[in-house]
């Protein structure tokens, strides 16, 4: 999750034409969780968006604010955790410990976990320094004994920033290289990574928000069809005293995120610097009301972004890369498009099903832009997301 391991304590050039319609794994399957009796929810109005490693005492005020799914807990999970989260009707995905596997009957358990990011170097206690990542047929070893112990549950595993960017000093002697990761998804049901441009402190990365969707891509191409892939994404200073996310970088960062094909999000909300905060969003008012509108807006078309991508549906004309999904749900065509870049540009969107005259109303806003031909163009700010619905 972030270089403090604390469960165990394309980057695409400007173009003139781009035709882009993310094509997800699976489209037109059943929903993934399915296979699963005991697992998350295979209803197609659940979205997950979960919070990492976080006191079940705060699991109201973050249901509150949209998150249905809490992914790991400290020195967890013990009985005071689950009567905590239950009561507040927030499930977990926890460590396999002696405790749950006696209890592995609770509803409130909807998967299982790893240890945070394997393939990141692996400390070797205070003042010792690091060695090498964990090795992926371990991972694979351990997600069998896992299953064996309970195969009602997903497993599921968080991988680090070497998802998206193989220059990682952290991966230590095996920066890059990244033909590790089709081995180390071999060791879970889902596959998350985490990498936080917004506040990142090396220039390569740092302001890059197109990082996060590239490391979806990637793992997306790396990770068998039958598996799920979800994401981390940043709210906080985390460890830059100077640089926090600011709201309209956090929604960027999430619709690149679904776009590109993950299927569950996970907020990291801890602050390091310049103070330690565990609960650092809930203490963020600004933040705090970005985010739950973010959540309440996916939660509102959880059965479009579960329904199957429509690929091929759309060329779209810009100065700029601009990402896009097409949807069909309910008699009616969603176009999710954003900005790839840190520039505005113009864009045009050619709809193939939408041959005559028609209005898209930009969700969320009171705007709508005429279609004229199947056709309608639109202005997009720095890394702008804007969500479109029209009548078939």
């Amino acid at each position: 999750m972030h270089k403090r391991n604390l469960i165990s304590l394309a980057v695409a050039a400007p173009c003139a034409l781009l035709s882009f319609a993310a094509s997800v794994n699976g489209a037109g399957q059943s929903n993934p969780y399915a296979r699963w009796t005991n697992g998350l929810s295979s209803d197609p109005n659940y979205f997950p968006i979960a919070v990492w490693v976080q006191q079940p005492s705060n699991a109201e005020r973050y249901k509150e604010a949209g998150i249905n799914l809490y992914v790991g807990l400290w020195r967890g999970p013990t009985s005071n955790h689950l009567a905590l989260l239950q009561r507040a009707g927030m499930r977990v995905i926890c460590s396999q410990n002696s405790f749950a596997l006696a209890n592995k009957d609770n509803s409130t358990i909807a998967a299982w976990m790893h240890g945070d990011e394997p393939d990141n170097a692996q400390s070797l206690g205070s003042g010792k320094g690091y060695g090498p990542p964990i090795k992926p047929e371990t991972i694979v070893s351990n997600y069998a004994r896992i299953r064996a112990a309970d195969p009602t549950r997903p497993v599921f595993m968080n991988l680090g920033q070497g998802v998206a960017w193989d220059n990682w000093i952290g991966r230590g002697v095996r920066r890059n290289h990244p033909e590790d990761y089709p081995e180390y998804v071999k060791g879970c049901d889902i596959a998350s990574f985490d990498i936080y441009p917004a506040v990142h402190d090396h220039p390569d990365v740092a302001g890059k928000l197109e990082f996060v969707a590239k490391g979806v891509e990637r793992l997306r191409r790396w990770t068998p069809a039958e598996k799920v892939v979800w994401n981390c994404i940043e709210c906080t200073h985390i460890e830059n005293a100077k640089v926090k996310p600011t709201p309209h970088q956090v929604r960027a960062e999430v619709w690149m995120s679904l776009i590109h094909g993950s299927q569950g999000l996970i907020y990291f909300v801890h602050q390091f610097k310049p103070t330690f905060k565990e609960a650092a969003l809930l203490d963020d008012a600004e933040m705090l009301k970005a985010v739950t509108a973010i959540n309440r807006q996916i939660h509102e078309l959880a059965p479009v972004l579960n329904s199957p991508t429509i690929t091929d549906a759309l060329t779209v004309t810009s100065s700029t890369p601009i990402a896009t999904m097409v949807k069909r749900h309910g008699g009616q065509l969603y176009v999710f498009a954003v900005g790839m870049s840190n520039q505005p540009t113009r864009c045009t969107f050619k709809v193939r099903e939408q041959s005559g005259n028609a209005d898209a109303e930009v969700l969320g806003t009171s705007r709508t832009i005429a279609l004229r031909n199947g056709e309608f163009s639109d202005d997009f700010k720095p890394y702008d997301v804007n969500l479109y619905r029209m009548r078939l």
